[in-house]
């Protein structure tokens, strides 16, 4: 008999809490998309350089990432994908307000609305300076 040397290799994905997972299926549902994923994506902008979004996805697109988590089918593209590998999605509701909000492991820095953040490497936005968050 042969032994072979298996390695196995661990990759993160984005984690999505029962919280988040309860709202979005109820967005999918109050809106008929049945069979939509959910995008999550990264973009340039916000107060502190990058900003999250989130989206509802018909149609994936070849090169997008695909997984499941909590029962949610999740795409992002693999540029969004490096910048937040290892985060998780959660929906709090609090007495003045709810929404999603996301724990990155990659952010160095985040706008004081939840929206925005900077890595490590990047440089913070001459509007951030001032210390304010600035988004509405």
């Amino acid at each position: 008999m042969t032994e072979t040397n298996v390695s196995v290799q661990t990759v993160e994905t984005i984690s999505i809490t029962p919280n988040a997972a309860k709202r979005i299926h109820q967005l999918l549902s109050e809106r008929d998309l049945g069979g939509h994923a959910l995008r999550v994506f990264v973009s340039g902008g916000g107060c502190s350089g990058f900003q999250y979004g989130m989206t509802f996805e018909p149609d994936p697109r070849e090169n997008d990432m695909q997984f499941s988590h909590e029962n949610v089918d999740v795409v992002i593209d693999p540029v969004s994908f490096g910048y937040m590998a290892g985060a998780t999605i959660d929906y709090v509701e609090d007495l003045m307000d709810g929404g999603f909000s996301i724990q990155n492991p990659n952010a160095v820095a985040s706008c004081g609305c939840g929206h925005s953040f900077r890595t490590e490497g990047a440089q913070a936005p001459a509007e951030a300076s001032g210390g304010g968050c600035g988004c509405s």
